[in-house]
């Protein structure tokens, strides 16, 4: 079994932002071997200030054990699909066989990377907007489009429920987004593009079933 933290890195877990993740102390030595437990990470760019992870999250309020997997590469530890690994968030996709439980915890998890998203965009994009996705976005579409639809509080596909569905497509800037009824797509509609995304309707010619094709907006 993985060892918990010290009680220094727990101290350093428990002064960090509720909201954004961001730690506000620890030694370099700390902060790293937070890092590879999987409980944070390291900005790319500078200043490099170090966040929580959503397992990271998890621990300080008292929820989970730290996780044996290694530390995610994206910046709320997104994985595709719905599940990721073991103390890894994922955004729900739609359609998944082992989707994560509903409930509080769940609520605080997709705050918590969306919260963390919008710090990304503030500090990647070059002029530090938070208002249209970055360059992390545009190269994981469908799971920052699922985030912020799961964000925003709308129904992913479940075993027994109607709600969205995020998919790739062979365009590469693009994801579709499927839903049950033309009042879903509209209301996804109108999420994706708050979050900076550009919309369009439209219809498979073989099936004329009716879908949403999602770009990031760059201005």
């Amino acid at each position: 079994m993985t060892r918990p933290p010290t009680a220094a890195q727990r101290r350093v877990i428990d002064a960090a932002d509720p909201v954004t993740g961001r730690l506000r102390g620890g030694t370099e030595a700390q902060l790293a071997a937070l890092v590879k437990r999987g409980l944070a990470f390291r900005h790319p760019r500078p200043p490099h200030d170090h966040f929580l992870t959503p397992a990271g999250h998890r621990l300080r309020e008292g929820e989970a054990s730290p996780p044996p997997s290694p530390p995610p590469t994206g910046p709320t530890g997104s994985t595709a699909g719905g599940t990721g690994r073991a103390g890894v968030f994922a955004a729900r996709i739609g359609g998944e066989e082992d989707a994560p439980p509903d409930g509080p915890a769940r609520l605080r998890e997709v705050h918590s990377a969306w919260q963390g998203l919008l710090e990304l965009r503030r500090m990647t994009n070059a002029d530090g907007a938070v208002d249209r996705p970055c360059g992390w976005e545009r190269g994981h579409l469908v799971q920052a489009a699922a985030l912020a639809l799961e964000a925003a509080g709308h129904r992913p596909e479940g075993p027994d429920t109607a709600g969205y569905r995020v998919r790739a497509t062979p365009q590469p800037d693009a994801v579709a987004v499927h839903g049950p009824d033309a009042g879903t797509l509209d209301a996804c509609a109108a999420t994706l593009e708050r979050a900076g995304w550009q919309v369009g309707a439209h219809t498979d010619p073989r099936t004329r079933t009716r879908y949403l094709l999602a770009s990031p907006r760059r201005v």
